[in-house]
Order: structure tokens, then sequence, then C-alpha cells
């Protein structure tokens, strides 16, 4: 993983070209929602002045030695609560997703100037043989998915979509895996490592299923961690 390295302000960029950084423990996907409570109030000031001018914020994978230097722009769609305090809690939603050339600490939250990038593809893809093979098994395992058991029902993939593979995506827990799915800029790849990630996941899954199905109810019985 590779994390962007702090840096000071460069002269030669303008302050209306920074985009504010969010760090979390979360890869952002285009097109996913982003449930956030705000609570610091360096990320108070940032949203306050982010929902004031509807402007985008950059989410960034926080790494152990500093953030991953590629991340997804989100825009506030709703705001939930506003606390006493001037905390909030909103509703994002992933845009753009974006490279980290410089960072900038000027403000109290993190800023940096970006380059935001899209796929890099072919006209003909969707006539590919190995983009169709892709684009079936990847939706295969995601309608696999969608039929065990869970809380928070996956949503009906949208076919029409020209990059179906994010919206594939919001079923995959793994930060790595999202990352890496993030940066890539084909759809094609993308729809590769999702139809090669769901048998293992699917198969992961179905195995804590059935141990939660048989497990006693004596409240000593726990799914273990490494599954």
């Amino acid at each position: 993983m590779i994390a962007a390295r702090r840096a000071e302000s460069h002269n030669s960029i303008m302050q209306h070209d920074l985009l504010p950084l969010f760090p979390l423990q979360v890869v952002l996907l285009p097109g996913s929602p982003l449930p956030l409570h705000i609570f610091e109030d360096r990320y108070k000031e940032m949203m306050g002045e982010i929902i004031s001018s509807r402007g985008e914020f950059g989410v960034v994978l926080a790494a152990d030695d500093g953030i991953v230097n590629t991340g997804c722009t989100a825009v506030v769609e709703n705001v939930v609560k506003r606390y006493p305090d001037g905390g909030l809690d909103i509703v994002a939603s992933g845009r753009r997703r974006f490279e980290i050339v410089l960072l900038n600490e000027e403000k109290t939250y993190l800023r940096g100037s970006v380059q935001f990038f899209d796929d890099e593809v072919p006209e003909s893809e969707s006539a590919d043989p190995v983009f169709k093979d892709a684009r079936r098994r990847a939706l295969a395992g995601y309608d696999e998915l969608r039929l065990l058991d869970s809380s928070e029902p996956l949503a009906g993939p949208a076919l029409e979509n020209p990059q179906l593979s994010f919206q594939l995506a919001r079923a995959v827990p793994d930060l790595g895996v999202r990352q890496v799915l993030l940066n890539t800029r084909s759809e094609t790849l993308r729809l590769r490592l999702l139809a090669d990630f769901f048998p293992k996941f699917l198969t992961r899954q179905r195995r804590i299923s059935h141990l939660r199905s048989v497990a006693p109810t004596n409240g000593h019985a726990k799914v273990p961690d490494e599954l």
C-alpha cells in the first residue's frame, strides 16, 4: 500500500484548487453511499465549508504510515442531524477518483492538490469476450451473495451502468481489494477481480452462516474470527 507523504504547500498552487481530505478506515467507491458522524472540531469546520459551498471532499484510506494516495471524492447528499456542539450526522456519496499530488497542512484539516482520473478503456470493450465472461461471472457471484441472509440486503445491480463493477464491489468488505478496484482504470479488469474474489468470499460466508445456524444458544458460542 503506497502512502502519500505530507508536504508543505507550494506557492504555485492556489488555495481554491485544494481538495479537503478526510482520512478514514474506509475505501469509498464512486456511487457508494457514505454515512458519517462528524464530531472532531477540524471536520466540523471542513463540513461547514463544504455544505455551504456545496463542494466536494476527498475520502482517502488511512494507513499506518500516512494516507493512501488514491481516493474518491464525496458530496454531502443529506444532513440527517445537527448537534448543539456543531456535530453532524450526514450521508455523502462517492463521485470522482483522484490521485494526490501534494499535501497541504495550512488549515486544521488536511487538503491536497489532486489529479482526477477515470477509466482508460477501448470503445469495443462491451463486445470483448473476456469482458463478457468477467461480467457474467462477477454478476453470478454478486447474485449468490444477495441470496445469503443479511441484515443489509444488497440492491439489485443496475446492468446499464458502464461502471457496474463499482456497484458490485459494495459487497466487498476487504479494504485492500476495494483499494485495488478503486485504482484500476479498466472495467474489464475490475470485473475479473470481482469474478475471482466472490467465489472465495462466498465459501467463507456460507461457512460462517452454517456455524451460526448450528451453534448453541447458551451465550458461549462464537464464530471464529479467522474464518
